[in-house]
Formats: structure tokens, sequence, C-alpha cells
């Protein structure tokens, strides 16, 4: 007889994107063990997005110690507390070490590292979309049977939690009705430029949308405030929420916005996972086969996103506009 899985963990550290898609992983972790409590080892920037998910019953954003003694107090934690299952979501060397540094008596292990017990070996694993990878490797741990693993087969997470914990104010009686907004996200990682569609596109889609009376925002992290600012600048009138939402705000603009248009990166997961009609705009740099947002979305992808027509993205987002 199986023993009763009461103590669970689940790992995943980043970065946002990954972590998006991941919470449909988690959502089924969570059916899996009703009754179990379950854990959640990532970093900081999660924490508030996986409290408002309701999978956890604890949260500890320490997975990334940078010292060795850090690493040890982790190591040690995660040893007393007697994980009867883990969910390695991240499935990379770093949290591969951990399984091995809880041996020589580990827990019931879900990932790729070598000697766990529920070892996902599919072959082509890496070719998988992470939403059918990580299915697949719930079906091996026994928890989703009849996972769906076929190509562009797995569904997109579920953040409908998100408009419930934060529900929109009432009105103010004689009020107008607040215009309906898109979200821009013309940003991404630093070192991976050739991800970014060009600044002066947004410009201009940000002027056509305005003209046909949605307010646009920009959303991105600080970093990306120089960019919302050239966008200002131009005299398309957007509003500026660079540097100002956490993932937790991200995710309720999303549920609420009429269009979402940008970059392959984080926060654009983040607001299709909301629901958000969106378009999303890649380049040769990363295969939307494997990582791209699922849901109310639209694909663009083109070799060079400089060459990507401003019409052609238009066109798309218009398209996903409600008929009025």
């Amino acid at each position: 007889m199986s023993r009763e899985i009461k103590k669970v963990l689940v790992i995943k550290l980043g970065a946002l994107g990954d972590f998006v898609l991941a919470l449909a992983a988690m959502k089924r972790i969570r059916q899996a063990h009703p009754k179990a409590k379950i854990t959640l080892l990532t970093t900081p920037p999660f924490e508030a997005l996986a409290k408002q998910s309701g999978y956890f019953n604890d949260i500890e954003t320490d997975g990334r110690p940078a010292l060795f003694s850090e690493w040890f107090h982790m190591i040690r934690r995660l040893r007393q507390a007697r994980y009867d299952r883990v969910y390695d979501l991240q499935t990379s060397r770093g949290s591969s070490r951990i399984f091995h540094a809880l041996r020589p008596f580990p827990p019931q292990w879900s990932g790729i590292a070598r000697g766990a017990a529920l070892k996902q070996r599919t072959r082509g694993r890496e070719r998988m979309h992470t939403l059918e990878r990580q299915a697949d490797q719930l079906r091996v741990a026994g928890i989703w049977p009849d996972a769906p693993t076929s190509p562009g087969e797995a569904p997109p997470p579920d953040l409908s939690w998100v408009l419930r914990k934060n529900p929109e104010p009432r009105p103010v009686p004689g009020a107008p009705p607040p215009k309906p907004y898109a979200l821009l996200v013309p940003g991404g990682s630093a070192h991976r430029l050739e991800k970014r569609w060009p600044v002066e596109h947004f410009t201009e889609l940000a002027r056509m949308l305005r003209a046909k009376g949605l307010d646009v925002i920009v959303i991105g992290g600080p970093q990306e405030s120089a960019l919302a600012r050239a966008i200002q600048k131009a005299g398309s009138g957007v509003r500026d929420l660079t540097g100002r939402t956490d993932f937790a705000q991200i995710a309720v603009l999303g549920a609420r916005a009429a269009l979402a248009v940008g970059n392959d990166t984080g926060p654009l997961h983040l607001i299709t996972a909301a629901g958000a009609p969106t378009v999303a705009l890649f380049s040769s740099a990363s295969d939307p086969a494997l990582c791209g947002p699922r849901g109310h979305v639209t694909v663009l992808q083109a070799p060079n996103l400089a060459e990507l027509p401003v019409a052609e993205v238009a066109n798309a987002a218009m398209a996903l506009l409600p008929r009025r």
C-alpha cells in the first residue's frame, strides 16, 4: 500500500513567463492533493502572485541562494520538512542539485534528476511546449493519467481567480463608464534586444489605438520606463505604469484589458493568461511552439522584428477587439 502524501513541495523559480505557464501544472497538483500541505519554493518576485492563486499553504522565497551558507540553510530546512513528494517544475541542473543534496533518502521526486523515483524520461521532452511537457511530467508522476500531451492540446493556465479576488469597485452614480484600455508591453530582456519590436512602432500603434477610442497603458519594469517616456514624448497620450505594478497587479490589469500587444516577455504571458485578447510578437530568437502564450492570442513572428510592419500588427490587434 502506497504511503499517503501529506506534505508536498513544488519548485518553480522563474522566469516570469515560465512561472505563468507553470500555473497550469500547479493547479493540477493542488487538485490531485486537496488535503496535503503544499509548499512552493520560488523567488521573491513571484510571492504575491503565488499567494493569490490559492494553490499553496506556504511560500518560501529563498530558492536561489547566493551564498553557500544560504544554500546550506535551505537544504537543512527542506530535509527537516520531510516532504512526501516534490514536483520539480523548474527541471534545471540547479533544481536537480536540490534532489542530490537531499540524498541518501530523498522524497519521491518528479522531475529530471538522475535517480528520481518519478523521473520524466519522455523522449523529445525538450521539444515539447512547456504546457504539454509539464502535463506529461504529471502523467509520469501518476496524478494526470489522461494528460493532454499532443502539440497544442494542453490548456492555458487558468487565472480566473484574479478577478474573484480583485472585484471591480462599484461605479459612481452619474459618472461615465471607464474607457476600455489596451496594454502595451514594449520591453523585454536587456540582453535580448532582438526580441523587441522597435519603440517607434509601438508609438505609431499607440496613436492608432487611441484613435479607436482606447486608453493606452504601457506596462513593464522600472528599467523599461525610458521606453514608455519615448512613447509619451511622441504625443501618443499613453499612461505609463512601468515600475509601478507587481505581477499580481499586472494580472488584474490583464484580466480587464480590451487588448494587449507586446514582445515575448514575462508580463505579456501574464496578461494573456489573465484573459486579455493579445497580439504576441516573436522574433527568430524564440519559438512560440515551445514557449508561446496560449489563450485568446494571435502570434506574429518575423526573423527580424524591426521588419514587422505596424500595419500588420494593427490589423491583428483590431481583429481582436469586440465589434461595437
